[in-house]
């Protein structure tokens, strides 16, 4: 069953139905002329040169107008501000000329009260029957919440960007304090072991120090010096620790152990004088600073052209022997204990003699502990150093750092602490004096 006018009476009996017939039929009693006047958007229509013929209230209380002000006697550029008038000139106006209709064209209108409402404006030409243009008509839409929102957005985006701005500047500032620090600590290190190794008459002398992280302080340290009965001093090791205390033990231990060897260069003697200092300076304040440490003499030129070398460990690595018959042992020192640690510790001592074309290396623990293994979770170790020394036995100072650099370099990041190689041997081929060769990175 259909109402007049063919639209479908609703279900349903009773109270609820007359209820809803009662609804719908308000509906249909709605005049056109009311809902022009009470639309929730504004309407206007204009003559073609722009003078309002027909306004309707929805609009003018937005505008806070009055209908005998604005009905034939504005135009519709009147009721914009000055921007909006000029986009009206030559753009609105011009375009709804040429193609008949325009649609959400943002624009602003001014009240009465002088304040501004952001709208968005959709307008189409009425045509005659001959074609003619009649005139236009306008809806207009407050797009004060829109306007809002845009201009939230935009202050948030604003924001964004200030702080990124900020942020790209802080990580440059960063970056800058970075490379700053990076070469400090990179002089305050050199400061720490020697540029280069002195000439040694009748040995052939290498170096390579190895620093795991420009941002950090190694604690390894080395020294080749003269000392008194034309022999040599050295010493190679390892200071518990990283950053500005380590580096202060550091020096500590190396200007200690200078000093310790111009009195009396026995080299327990020297590491006896250093554990005592460094017992003394550290224990008392309850922060304990220790260290390893391998200490020896050579004298060139004994029975046939070789060296006696004459050592003292505490805590640290043994030192390897490349001998010039093409085998490489280790040169343990048992029973020394880290250096600091305790009053009166115990120093392992060792001897050797290096002939012609023997050479001795010493090392830090980062060369033995190195991850290695496709997880990374086995360390290099002393065995696989023995081989690999083996392997390129025999060979002088600088053969053999070179070759030991290549395999630090091997490690990736497997090699995460850092690492001091000292290398003295007698050349195989009797020389006035052996050149040193100094590696460092």
């Amino acid at each position: 069953m259909c109402r007049t006018g063919g639209v479908p009476e609703p279900t349903g009996t009773g109270d609820d139905e007359a209820s809803t017939d009662a609804a719908f039929t308000a509906l249909l009693e709605d005049s056109a002329e009311n809902l022009y006047e009470s639309a929730p958007c504004g309407y206007l229509s204009t003559m073609m040169d722009g003078t309002i013929a027909k306004i309707n209230t929805t609009l003018l209380d937005w505008l806070g107008l009055d209908r005998a002000d604005v009905a034939g006697r504005r135009r519709f550029a009147d009721l914009l501000t000055i921007g909006g008038k000029l986009y009206h000139e030559t753009h609105f106006a011009p375009l709804l000329r040429m193609q008949g209709e325009l649609r959400g064209i943002a624009l602003e209108m001014r009240r009465r009260d002088g304040g501004r409402l952001p709208v968005l404006v959709s307008a189409v030409v009425k045509y005659g029957t001959e074609g003619e243009p009649l005139l236009n008509r306008i809806t207009v839409f407050d797009a004060s919440d829109r306007r809002a929102y845009e201009k939230e957005l935009l202050r948030r985006r604003q924001e964004a960007e200030r702080a990124r701005a900020e942020a790209d500047e802080a990580r440059r500032q960063a970056e800058a304090d970075r490379a700053r620090l990076a070469d400090a600590l990179a002089v305050l290190q050199r400061s720490l072991v020697p540029d280069s190794l002195p000439a040694v008459p009748g040995l052939e002398t290498a170096v390579h120090y190895h620093t795991a992280s420009p941002d950090q302080l190694g604690g390894d340290f080395y020294d080749l010096f003269p000392v008194a009965g034309g022999r040599w001093a050295f010493f190679l090791g390892d200071v518990c620790g990283k950053g500005p205390e380590a580096a202060s033990l550091t020096s500590l231990t190396r200007y200690t152990l200078r000093a310790a060897a111009h009195h009396d260069p026995d080299p327990a003697s020297a590491l006896s004088t250093l554990n005592a200092v460094l017992h003394e300076r550290y224990t008392g304040d309850g922060n304990p600073r220790y260290c390893t440490c391998i200490f020896g003499t050579v004298e060139p030129g004994g029975e046939h052209g070789g060296a006696v070398v004459r050592l003292a460990s505490g805590g640290h690595p043994p030192a390897l022997v490349l001998r010039a018959d093409g085998r490489a042992e280790f040169l343990p020192t048992p029973g020394g204990l880290l250096i600091g640690v305790v009053p009166g510790a115990p120093i392992g001592t060792a001897e050797t003699v290096l002939a012609p074309g023997d050479t001795l290396v010493l090392y830090t623990d980062g060369l033995t502990e190195a991850r290695v293994g496709p997880a990374r979770d086995d360390l290099y170790g002393e065995d696989a150093l023995h081989a690999f020394a083996t392997d390129h036995a025999p060979a002088a100072p600088h053969e053999v750092i070179t070759a030991l650099t290549g395999l630090l370099e091997s490690f990736g990041d497997g090699l995460d602490d850092d690492t001091a190689l000292l290398a003295l041997g007698v050349p195989a081929t009797p020389s006035v004096t052996a050149p040193a060769t100094s590696h460092t990175s």
